[in-house]
Order: C-alpha cells, then structure tokens, then sequence
C-alpha cells in the first residue's frame, strides 16, 4: 500500500528530531553522502570533498535545529588551517621574495573594487548602510569583517535591530560566497582549457615545482665536462641535478664535489626533464645502460626519516658520506621525489634513496630511523604547543587607523604561527612539522567538519531568506559581488599575471579567506600549489576586509 501523506510526514518528523538529537549522526551522515556525491563525474569534473557543504546545506534547510555545534566547524577549521599553515610554511617565505608585494597589492585592488560594487548595488537596491555592510562581509566570508561592523555600530548607539541587520545580509550571502567562489574556479578553468602542458610550464616560470625527478645515465663524451669538478659544473651551469654513481673503466665510485669527470665515464645524474636534457648537452650523451641499477659494489635502498635528531636539518649538516661512506640522491615527500642536495631539509616520514656499500648499510639504516610507525605519528606535545600559540596569537587586539581594532581570530592566528613553525621546522628539540601522510589525514578531517558545520548552521537561515521579500534581492547582490570578484581575480592573475591556475585558486581562497575554497583548489589540482597562493595572501586579504567593511558602512551612511 502506498504510504499516506500524513505518514510520510511523520517519518520525516522522526528523522528530523533523530538529527537534532544526535549531532555525530548528523555529522557523518552529512560527511558520508557528501563523499558519495563528490564522486559523481559528469564530463570528467566532480564537486569533490566541496559537495559536504551542499548537503549540510540541504540538511540544515529541513529544520532551523538541525544544526551542528559551533565547536565542530571551529575545530575543523583550525585543524585545517593549521596544518596547511605547517606544510607551506617554507614555500610561504620563498614566495613572499619572489612575488610577495605584487600579490598583496593584487589582492587588496580587487577587495576595493568589491566594496565599491557593494556601494553601488546597496545605493541602486535601497539597502541599509548596516545590511549592505553585512552583505560585503558575507559576499567575501570573512566573520572578523562582521564582527567589525557590529563593533562599530554598537560604539555608536546601541541599537538592536540595526545590529540585526549586518547579521541578516551576512547570513544570505555567505553561502553564495562559498559556492560562487567554487563556481567561479570549476567554470574558469575549463573555460581557460587549462592543462598539465601548460600549467608545468607556467610552474616552472614561478619556481614552483610539482614533477618528480627521474634519473639518467650519460656517457662523458665533450671535453669541456672533464675541465671542471662536479661542485664547479654545477655551479657554472647552474643546474638542479644530484651526480650518483660514477663509473670509470671497471671501478664504482660515489659522486664527489672535488671529483672531475673524464671521457669514457658513466655518471648517474638525477632531476627533472629539462635539468637533465641540459645536463646531457652538456656533458656527453645518454646511454641505455641502467647504472642505477647496479649493485654489485654499492647498495641502494629507501629509508623512512623517523629519527627526530636529524628532522628538519639540512643535508649537508648530516656529514653523511664523512661518517658513513654514503649519498642520498632522492627524497620521496608524498607522492613526489625531490633531486637531494645540500640544503634539502628532511621531514618525517620522507623516504630517502641511500647509496653506500653494503657493508655499510644498516648503519645508514639506524641513522635515519626506518621506522614506517614513527614516521607517521604525531607528535601530540608540539602540535598542542603549536595551535595554543596560534590561538593566542589570534586573541591580540590588532590597531587599525580611526581607533578600530580587530582580531585576527580562530582562522588568522593558527595560521600565521603554523606559517613561521612550518618554515622554522624546528626548535631546539622540538620538531614543528607533522608527518606527510598524517598532515593529510588531520587536513581532510578538519576540512569535512568545517564544511558540514558551516552547511547545517547556515541551510535553514539561507533557505528562510530566500522565501522573503527582499531575500531574492539580497541574494542577486551577494552573488555579483562574490562572481565579478572571483572572476576579476582570476583574469587579471591568470591572464595578466600569466600564474599557474593551481596558485591563482589558491591566491582566491586566501582573498576570500575561505578553506572550502581551498580544499576544493587542491582537489581539482591533485597537488599542493594552491597551498602557497592562499597563505601569502590570507593577511593582507583579512586586513582588507576589516577595514573596507567599515568603509563600505561609513560611505554609506554618509550618502544616507
């Protein structure tokens, strides 16, 4: 029999007050479909771990209660933050000597056109000065700018429905913030025809790397390789390869600085494509001949960095071939290999490729630890240590011109301090970063609660809205402001700019301060590069906001 309308009202009543009752359901419920749907492709594209907001959102619209703990999404977010802050923290400080001030400056022009088109549509709309500025805060997600607003109007009289007013604009606009600025990314680099061909070349131009190295064999065949010793042809040529085996007539040698190469010699070489195809050119030609491969005299193996003592130490500070007769030609970090030179500094968990004699190798073995557990455990004091610092860091009333101040909050605060622990990698004892593998694991946690918190509490809000008069109005504004943001950014970026899409993804989710844009960035890139975008941008882009949210309020109220 056919079940009754009233019956299938009740059943829905019983799921809903199921939810209400038990948050950790309704969190993996929310987690486990949203996966599921994020797996669905049409024409090879998928929302990815982006589709967990949408059904939180779908969630939260059945029922205002239906909503997860503010504590879950905080959670989430700061673990998220956290430990992308630790992973970029070097690749922060590179970025800010190459192309730091430029970024900013990029960052804060179209933040200020943002607020002038939120200027425009509040005047043409009729918005109120406090709604409108609401709407800028929630169009760019960013609650430190609410915050702000709500300061300021409370500074000046007290007025609860004026304070209403922001938080109503805020609450219709962030979600089309968050999906917007997803929207914008999915469709643009499609619409781009972005490729691997081209985003590698575009990489290569900004010193970003995402190519693991092979190796080659090369016969010494121009004379002009045997003049120099292998620290002087590096140096001259200035190539990012690592000389292995060297194999002279019937003898086996490790590759040493002082050493010079002479015609007939078959020397390993280890890089990327073109570091190799120069290093080729420059010393003689490839051969067939597997000199990696041989081990009738020296050993090869791949270790697991475990042992804390030499975690985030250089290379070279190691004295590896004083003390141990050995060479390490590649570090394995993910799901890439890295060329290993000098001031390469070790991880835990990286893997790294040993040559030395066998004799010799179980030394070696010890001296790096090989141990898969402790390569991949967490060291629970430092990590404590290190987000208590960032939490604090957030709490400092930061001054800002015309006597306001802000805060840069549970998101800022984490992420500034994991930036400078991620490029110091360590203190004294104590080691800052966190394993590859586990720094994954708790990103992708933190960032499936924080994208089911923020999809519950903000579903029936969003979906209420809509249903009022001047909701569709609302709406129409938030989503203006968000796209024609989002796309100015990425035009300029990618078209102007000539930047790799991967860092232009990250460079919005920094402007937009938002971590499901950033997940969503490195899903649709398969590697780490929007990381760097994201955090050489997210102050200035905090900043900003704070500040032209009061702007936006005070011009506003001035043409009133």
């Amino acid at each position: 029999m056919p079940v009754e309308s009233g019956g299938e009202k009740g059943i829905l009543r019983r799921m809903v007050a199921l939810l209400i009752d038990n948050p950790l359901l309704l969190l993996f419920l929310v987690a486990g479909i949203g996966f599921l749907l994020g797996r669905i492709r049409i024409k090879g594209a998928s929302l990815g771990i982006a589709a967990v907001l949408f059904v939180g959102l779908a969630f939260g619209a059945l029922d205002p209660k239906i909503r997860l703990p503010d504590i879950v999404y905080q959670l989430g977010l700061l673990m998220f933050i956290y430990t992308v802050g630790l992973s970029g923290g070097a690749d922060f400080v590179q970025s800010l000597r190459r192309r730091g001030v430029r970024d900013m400056l990029l960052v804060a022009g179209v933040l200020a056109f943002a607020a002038l088109m939120c200027i425009v549509l509040a005047r043409a709309l009729g918005f109120t000065p406090e709604l409108a500025a609401g709407l800028f805060a929630g169009s760019l997600t960013n609650t430190p700018a609410l915050a702000g607003v709500i300061e300021t109007i409370n500074s000046r009289a007290p007025d609860a429905q004026a304070v209403a007013l922001p938080v109503v604009g805020y609450s219709v606009a962030y979600p089309v913030g968050v999906i917007g600025m997803i929207a914008a990314v999915f469709v643009l680099r499609r619409l781009f025809r972005v490729s691997p061909h081209s985003e590698a070349a575009r990489l290569k131009a900004f010193g970003v790397k995402t190519e693991s190295v092979r190796v080659e064999t090369i016969r010494v065949t121009q004379a002009p390789a045997t003049q120099l010793t292998i620290a002087e042809m590096g140096a001259q040529q200035h190539w990012d390869v690592v000389f292995g085996r060297i194999k002279r007539e019937d003898r086996m040698m490790l590759a040493d600085g002082d050493l010079q190469l002479a015609l007939g010699d078959l020397v390993t070489v280890v890089g990327d494509s073109e570091a190799i195809r120069q290093a080729v050119d420059f010393i003689g030609a490839p051969t067939k001949e597997h000199l990696e491969l041989e081990r009738s005299e020296f050993d090869f193996r791949r270790i697991f960095v475990s042992n804390v003592n030499i975690v985030g130490r250089k290379l070279s500070d190691l004295h590896l071939r004083e003390r141990h007769g050995a060479l390490i030609t590649r570090v394995r970090r993910g799901d890439h290999d890295l060329a290993a030179h000098g001031d390469t500094v070790l991880q835990l968990g990286d893997r790294v490729r040993v040559l030395t004699l066998r004799e010799r190798m179980d030394s070696v073995n010890q001296f790096f630890g090989d141990s898969y557990r402790h390569s991949a455990e967490v060291d629970v004091l430092a990590l404590s240590l290190g987000i208590a610092l960032g939490l604090l860091a957030g709490l400092i009333p930061i001054p800002l011109p015309g006597g306001l101040t802000f805060k840069l909050g549970i998101a800022g605060g984490p992420l500034i301090v994991a930036l400078i622990l991620g490029a110091l990698q360590r203190t004294g004892p104590v080691v800052w970063t966190i394993p590859f593998s586990a720094n994954l694991t708790l990103r992708q946690a933190g960032l499936v609660m924080f994208l089911a918190g923020i999809g519950t509490q903000a579903g029936y809000a969003f979906i209420s809205t809509l249903q009022q008069g001047s909701g569709l109005q609302m709406l129409l504004a938030g989503a203006i402001i968000t796209c024609v943001t989002a796309v100015l950014a990425i035009v300029v970026a990618y078209r102007a700019f000539k930047m790799p899409f991967g860092l232009v993804a990250g460079l919005l989710s920094g402007l937009q301060t938002q971590p499901a844009l950033l997940g969503f960035a490195i899903e649709q890139e398969g590697n780490d590069v929007p990381n760097t975008g994201y955090a050489g941008v997210f102050p200035v882009a905090m900043i900003s906001k704070i500040v032209l949210a009061q702007v936006v309020l005070a011009v506003l109220t001035a043409l009133r």
